[in-house]
């Protein structure tokens, strides 16, 4: 290693590669062996041979990528896309180790950050700043250059999005994250380089993907969704909708249970969960 180039990880577990140069390989099977990661780098060995990816070609990390039974077997495993090519990464701490991979990548980066570009529903009039990126377990962190601190937990993001966007007179790519702030519901912008918004966007995925909102909702408890997103308080809910108490209560016990609402306190106080925010607003632009 040159003097520039910092070893970050150095553990052993299995490995494949399951797409060359652009071509699904659907014969692949696991090799065990030695994985590194630098701050330059990251490194698959086996007795076969040897690969090298270096950091700056790798555009995201996803989940699971199940080619054929034997790649299916391993329960616990990361797919490291970079160009052409995607390997598979399976050890122990799986989840720190990609944790490790995106800080080596996006810490210390400087992106543009709009924040926040929607704020309940309502269009801000907020200015591109430039941020830098700190990214930690479960929370990806960005200190915007007028003193401002704007923290994504990727477990609240209800939704992520990506778009080309005029970003202060150029096409840019954009990630559009929905998340809360302060129990509201808001939307931060982020963009910069290809890499960096690809990486962001693989970061806050883990939230959304977690919190999609495929869950079969009668059209009252879709109802009742909307009104709280809208803003009415869950007290008010039945008499708003002209539903009796008690039939709320029961929706509220149902929804709290499928992950959708969580209770604030005692005499049912809820609000709105990532996939909760989700249903409400496809509902609300189905109408």
């Amino acid at each position: 290693m040159s003097k520039s180039e910092t070893k970050l990880a150095d553990v052993t577990g299995q490995f494949t590669q399951v797409v060359k140069d652009g071509r699904k390989l659907s014969d692949t099977d696991w090799s065990n062996g030695r994985i590194v990661l630098s701050n330059k780098r990251l490194v698959i060995a086996s007795n076969s041979g040897k690969q090298t990816v270096p950091l700056a070609q790798i555009q995201s990390i996803r989940g699971r990528y199940d080619v054929n039974r034997t790649i299916a077997k391993v329960s616990d495993y990361i797919s490291v896309n970079a160009g052409q090519n995607v390997y598979l990464i399976s050890m122990g701490e799986v989840e720190e180790f990609e944790l490790q991979i995106q800080k080596a990548i996006l810490d210390g980066e400087i992106v543009l950050v709009k924040h926040p570009a929607v704020k309940g529903g309502v269009v801000q009039d907020s200015a591109w700043k430039k941020a830098r990126v700190k990214i930690n377990e479960g929370v990806a962190n960005f200190a915007v250059e007028n003193g401002n601190f704007v923290q994504i937990e990727v477990d609240d993001v209800g939704t992520v999005e990506s778009d080309e966007r005029a970003v202060r007179g150029q096409e840019r790519p954009v990630v559009e994250a929905e998340h809360t702030e302060e129990g509201t519901s808001v939307q931060t912008y982020l963009s910069g380089g290809g890499q960096n918004c690809a990486m962001l966007k693989s970061v806050l995925d883990r939230g959304a993907e977690k919190n999609a909102s495929q869950i079969d909702l009668s059209s009252q408890e879709q109802e009742v969704l909307m009104a709280i997103y809208s803003g009415v308080s869950p007290f008010e809910v039945p008499e708003f909708l002209d539903i009796d108490t008690d039939d709320v209560e029961e929706m509220y016990e149902r929804m709290i249970e499928l992950d959708v609402l969580e209770e604030v306190r005692v005499r049912r106080e809820v609000a709105l969960k990532p996939r909760g925010r989700n249903i409400a607003s496809e509902s609300m632009n189905s109408k």
